[in-house]
């Protein structure tokens, strides 16, 4: 599993389709046969939470991730400023910080920077995983992403 995974698996509940499916940019490979992947029914009638497709039924916009991120904030026992700093945020999910981590995250994501530079790379990383979160059905704050 990728480190976005990893941060998804924190976000997004599991019944989340970013959970259900690989989100865009992780390393987990796609199904052997996708005409095998179940589908959501047509019928905008049933709700949700009575299929058993999850995908094509919810509604992606529905995670607060910003709520989410500032719950676990207040209940981190130290100041951790997720909206800014990619060491923040996953110091505030329980995962690996480090350098190399991050280093993994950029190899990832794509980063075509030099990862020397951790200070334009750790930018760079907050505002990609925070448009990924955005592109899988995040709520995310307008001034947090591209």
């Amino acid at each position: 599993m990728g480190i976005l995974s990893n941060i998804f698996h924190k976000i997004f509940p599991a019944s989340h389709p970013a959970i259900a499916q690989a989100p865009q940019g992780t390393t987990v490979p796609a199904p052997a046969n996708p005409a095998a992947v179940p589908t959501a029914p047509a019928s905008p009638s049933v709700p949700a939470a009575e299929t058993t497709a999850a995908p094509a039924a919810v509604h992606l916009s529905e995670v607060d991730v910003e709520s989410i991120l500032n719950t676990k904030a207040q209940q981190a026992g130290q100041p951790l400023n997720w909206r800014t700093s990619i060491v923040d945020l996953l110091k505030l999910l329980d995962l690996d910080s480090s350098l190399q981590s991050r280093k993994d995250l950029a190899q990832e994501l794509h980063y075509s920077g030099d990862t020397g530079d951790s200070a334009k790379m750790n930018i760079w990383l907050h505002r990609q995983v925070m448009n990924k979160l955005a592109e899988n059905g995040g709520k995310v704050p307008a001034d947090l992403k591209d």
